[in-house]
């Protein structure tokens, strides 16, 4: 154990070996589960810097701020780290959609013994 990093109040991300943590994104009134991502040091500092939630695109390679073609920012109301400072938990307004395919949510589906069925907005 990293004492310092586990229960210093020091910031020290760490980051894998692509220089990623991920990012977990709720919705900061009714707690639903809005995305998954990943943050580079860059993408956390202009997170923490503007109050917007930017990310790392491991597809594009590629910095972005989420909502900037869709107008769906996601609005920073609180920024926490794990234990490990590995993951990062962004507690945000949202400004529309989550999802890149327009649903609420990025988890719209359930796994079923039958596959994949649609969950409804109650979850």
């Amino acid at each position: 154990m990293d004492e310092a990093r586990d229960k210093g109040l020091a910031l020290n991300p760490k980051y894998d070996r692509d220089g990623l943590i991920t990012a977990v994104v709720t919705d900061a009134d009714s707690g639903e589960l809005l995305m998954v991502a990943h943050m580079n040091a860059k993408a956390l500092q202009l997170t923490r810097d503007t109050g917007l939630a930017h990310f790392w695109s491991r597809s594009r390679q590629s910095l972005w701020k989420k909502g900037e073609t869709s107008g769906h920012m996601l609005k920073v109301r609180d920024l926490r780290i794990d234990c490990d400072q590995d993951a990062v938990w962004v507690k945000a307004v949202p400004a529309g959609p989550a999802c890149h395919t327009g649903a609420r949510s990025c988890f719209f589906r359930r796994i079923g013994p039958e596959g994949l069925t649609p969950v409804d907005a109650a979850g």
